[in-house]
């Protein structure tokens, strides 16, 4: 070789070598002396890129390349250099050669993305993609004498991202709404039968008790089940389980089996050549104690059996187990709830027996309660009629409460009957809702009714009629503040529709499925009380069913809610029953509009002065300020008159609000508090006045109709003095204020040691509290001011001086140009479905793209679940997460605030490190404080 054929090659590695070396004289492209310049300039250039390029040149498509190209042939070099490429391909060149003759021929380059080729550079026949260029190369002359090939592997891309489809597949399928395990089982296998490149065939086998049981498995119409054995007996196994590796698998070693082509004659790969390995993976169980059951999946003839192809196989019997788990348990918790079921039925029996026992008593107290209040012979004084009206008005409540739940009890257990009678209904609900008038009046909105005549007589159960129209009104009465309330009746071909409108609070779209739920209340919704069963609306549904209709709801949150019942003329048109009508009509309407009266008072409150005739004798404590907050207004008016006649100034208010304003406007001796209150319950208020230096010390005596040890528990251990339930003795509550004033004065504020306060001495934060941090001025956020994401989580109305819930972000990376979004949960498993629904509202409306999404959420939700299990004594019971969306990427950071937990692998569910890898670039960083979790990923990264 000359020395400038040895020039030639200089500076090109190991190959360049190789090609001087090499005796070019007896090739096609015959001595390097007799090349032309073109090819020289060719040769330079492909054996100083670092880029794998191959270089074709003549007729004989002879090959020279560089090192970078070298590593992509493997055993193919370096017998290649200088031969012909249709030779060292030949395996691929069905997919090459019309690539090259298009370059040779058009003169046009090509480029494809993912070329798939077949190659055997491994001793197998291995599946690899290719990104790949060919443009044409020429000889000094300008013709085509030959194809440059600019080339590099993607075989790891395109298969990585294949797999994690078909995770993202299994844990879709593996949200335990499928009921039936065996029926789980089949939806895995068709999502796996439908990546057959990675997974050619696949079992699944379930233990029961020393059994295995084949429970699925692919290809069973094809006779591949018939290879399987269907069930094992692990005590006695025999050659066939043994020689797929079944019982090691069952008792949590993986097996790996080498001659299926003997044991299962199948096709697999992209040229279908047989399968030979296959794998016997356990399934871990929840407990970690032994396997659920076993995953047994083949390996692809294209693919080598490398760790992250194990790897891959183990995420799948991962996910496959989670899922598995999931039908199972809510397999125990169908059965569970069908126990809970019967169970319900034997206590709604025994409730309607204890509630027709009440009517007795309350017959014996309301009628000489009646007949002492009109003996007109023996007239009472002021002072005790006032107080047979207070046990009047509360008995007939207690009567009325007793009369829904034996109608309710009646309902659910299939009872009741509907008394049908031909009504003229406009009339009855005219009337119906003018008695609430001067309630609605009262209250400062506006009523209005119409009710024109209907076409057709209608025969229905007018008392049924009336508890639903009662609590219709009653509940748009409840829970609006501005605005009006409207009653309207309209027919027209096929029903009669009562519709009862309001411009109240509105209800969440969230909680719309559960609202005629029985004993089901929207929490943190502001209402004018707090008192109630929470059965009145599940009435007007199971009434409504009875009458052959149904009803509905429309509704948005700040704008008010739309209630229509729409009743069949088919139901209305039943046959009337004969005999009287029923007494009473209007009774149930009466008592709830003077209820609802007990809602509609002053919201300053109001001041009860001392009785200084009756008030105690030179009583030290005389004069003392009482602040009494409860929603009931005879209690309230029960409460002024005990304590004014002990010579005490009692300022009397109707939520937790207005007790906290006027203790910041003027500091009482004590604070004697309900616990169920709207706006601000009798526990915030507790919290909030702990949490305050000037009210730290105030004494405070909690009231509560809920009994038991857990409740006074609660409140004592928020920082209340005492706790009482209702009923009481005057005498020990008025004992208990005096020593908790007189312990104030003998320790007062300056010298007192101030009781402790645990963390949820701040205000207490909705079941989310979404918080929005504000984003750089190139961009406006998404969401600019602080409160609600999305309409999905409603928060109480915003009231005055009460601090809000803020988190300090810090944009290290300068992300959250386009969206900075925060909320908190509580440390609780269903917040992790929470989270899910918020940052999918959140992120809708970005160009996101769906897989991507569906990633961050599975990602979010592994971070979230371990946030909850596995944070130990955490200085604040709850969960942030925070989205940010800038620079082309998404980042999802979820933070708790405990120690975090070491576990044992069997306690992974689902090895969730690996899970959200596979979904993102994850971040953890541990510290005193807690642990935060970071999930990258690109806006519009489908990978």
């Amino acid at each position: 070789m000359t020395a400038p054929s040895v020039d030639l090659f200089s500076g090109g590695g190991d190959t360049g070598r190789l090609m001087a070396e090499l005796d070019w004289a007896r090739t096609p492209l015959g001595p390097v002396t007799g090349w032309p310049q073109s090819l020289r300039v060719a040769v330079r250039m492909v054996l100083s890129s670092r880029y794998p390029m191959l270089l074709l040149w003549g007729d004989s498509y002879s090959q020279l390349y560089n090192d970078a190209y070298s590593q992509l042939i493997g055993d193919k070099h370096p017998a290649a250099l200088g031969d012909d490429v249709r030779v060292t391909l030949a395996e691929g060149w069905d997919v090459l050669a019309p690539l090259i003759q298009q370059a040779t021929t058009t003169g046009v380059a090509s480029w494809v993305p993912a070329l798939r080729l077949l190659l055997e550079r491994a001793g197998y026949r291995e599946e690899a993609y290719f990104s790949v260029s060919h443009a044409p190369a020429r000889d000094d002359d300008g013709r085509i004498v030959g194809v440059l090939t600019v080339c590099s592997e993607v075989t790891e891309q395109v298969v990585g991202e294949r797999r994690l489809r078909l995770l993202r597949d299994l844990s879709v399928l593996g949200d335990g709404r499928t009921v039936d395990v065996h029926a789980t089982g089949t939806r895995l296998i068709d999502a796996i039968a439908g990546h057959p490149l990675d997974v050619p065939f696949a079992a699944i086998y379930l233990r029961d008790g020393a059994l295995l049981r084949r429970i699925a498995c692919t290809g069973g119409d094809q006779g591949y089940a018939g290879a399987l054995p269907g069930i094992v007996d692990l005590a006695d196994p025999g050659p066939v389980a043994y020689g797929w590796g079944l019982p090691d698998a069952a008792q949590g070693r993986p097996a790996q089996v080498s001659d299926v082509a003997d044991r299962l004659p199948l096709p697999g790969g992209p040229w279908g050549d047989p399968v030979r390995t296959a794998l016997a993976l356990p399934l871990p169980s929840g407990d970690g104690s032994q396997p659920l059951g076993v995953l047994l999946v083949g390996v692809s003839p294209s693919r080598g059996l490398d760790e992250a192809y194990r790897s891959f196989d183990q995420l799948v019997a991962q996910q496959i187990s989670v899922a598995l788990r999931n039908a199972q348990e809510y397999e125990q918790e169908r059965r569970r709830v069908e126990a809970l079921a019967e169970l319900d039925r034997v206590k709604t029996e025994f409730f309607a027996n204890v509630s027709h026992e009440f009517r007795t008593p309350l017959t014996l107290i309301l009628g000489p309660l009646a007949d002492a209040l009109t003996d007109a012979t023996a007239p009472l004084a002021s002072v005790q009629r006032e107080r047979l009206e207070t046990s009047w008005r509360n008995a007939t409540r207690l009567l009325t409460l007793v009369n829904s739940l034996l109608t309710f009890s009646s309902l659910e257990a299939g009872r009741a009957r509907s008394d049908a009678r031909v009504v003229d209904l406009a009339a009855l609900t005219a009337e119906l809702a003018g008695v609430f008038r001067a309630a609605v009046e009262r209250a400062g909105l506006t009523l209005e009714v119409s009710c024109p005549p209907l076409p057709r007589p209608v025969a229905l159960d007018p008392v049924n009629w009336e508890r639903i129209v009662t609590n219709l009104l009653s509940n748009a009465l409840k829970y609006t503040f501005i605005g009006r309330i409207r009653v309207a009746l309209a027919a027209d071909d096929e029903e009669v529709r009562l519709t009862v409108a309001d411009t109240g609070i509105g209800i969440a779209e969230t909680e719309l499925p559960k609202l005629f739920e029985r004993f089901h209340r929207v929490r943190g919704a502001r209402s004018r009380s707090h008192e109630g069963t929470g059965i009145g609306l599940a009435l007007v549904h199971e009434l409504a069913r009875l009458e052959g209709g149904e009803v509905r709801v429309a509704s948005r949150v700040g704008v008010g809610s739309t209630f229509t019942v729409a009743l069949p003329w088919s139901a209305a048109h039943r046959a009337a029953v004969d005999g009287p009508a029923v007494d009473g009509r209007g009774d149930a309407a009466r008592a709830a509009v003077e209820e609802a009266m007990g809602w509609l008072t002053e919201p300053g409150g109001s001041l009860s002065e001392p009785d200084r005739a009756s008030g105690p004798a030179m009583d030290e404590l005389a004069g003392a300020r009482i602040l009494v907050a409860d929603d009931n207004t005879d209690m309230r008016a029960y409460l002024s008159r005990l304590l004014t006649g002990q010579g005490w100034r009692v300022r009397a208010v109707t939520d937790g609000q207005q007790a906290l304003d006027e203790v910041r406007r003027e500091l009482p001796d004590l604070v004697l508090t309900d616990v169920m209150m709207p706006v601000l319950d009798g526990f915030d208020l507790v919290r909030r006045l702990r949490a305050d230096p000037a009210t730290r010390a105030l004494p405070v005596l909690v009231l509560s109709a809920r009994a038991g040890g857990q409740a006074s528990v609660e409140g004592l251990s928020l920082g209340a003095d005492d706790y009482l339930v209702k009923p009481f003795a005057a005498a020990e509550l008025i004992a208990r204020i005096r020593a908790a004033i007189r312990r104030a004065r003998i320790h007062p504020a300056g010298d007192a040691t101030p009781p402790a306060v645990d963390a949820a001495a701040a205000p207490a934060l909705p079941d989310a509290v979404t918080t929005v941090a504000p984003a750089p001025a190139v961009k406006p956020p998404l969401i600019a001011t602080a409160g609600h994401a999305n309409p999905a989580h409603p928060s109480p109305s915003p009231v005055t001086d009460v601090p809000v819930a803020a988190e300090t972000w810090t944009d290290r990376d300068g992300l959250g140009d386009i969206l900075d979004v925060g909320w908190t949960y509580p440390s609780a498993p269903t917040s992790a479905s929470a989270m899910r629904r918020d940052v999918r509202l959140t992120l809708g409306d970005l160009d996101v793209d769906p897989d991507v999404l569906e990633d961050l959420l599975l990602a979010a939700s592994e971070a979230m679940n371990n946030a909850v299990e596995h944070a130990q004594q955490p200085s604040r019971p709850e969960v942030r997460v925070r989205v940010q969306v800038g620079g082309g990427l998404i980042r999802i950071s979820v933070r708790d605030f405990g120690t975090w937990r070491n576990r044992r692998p069997a306690m992974d569910r689902g090895r969730g490190a690996l899970l959200m890898n596979a979904y993102g670039d994850v971040r953890l960083v541990s510290s005193a404080e807690g642990t935060t979790v970071t999930i990258d990923r690109h806006v519009a990264d489908p990978a």
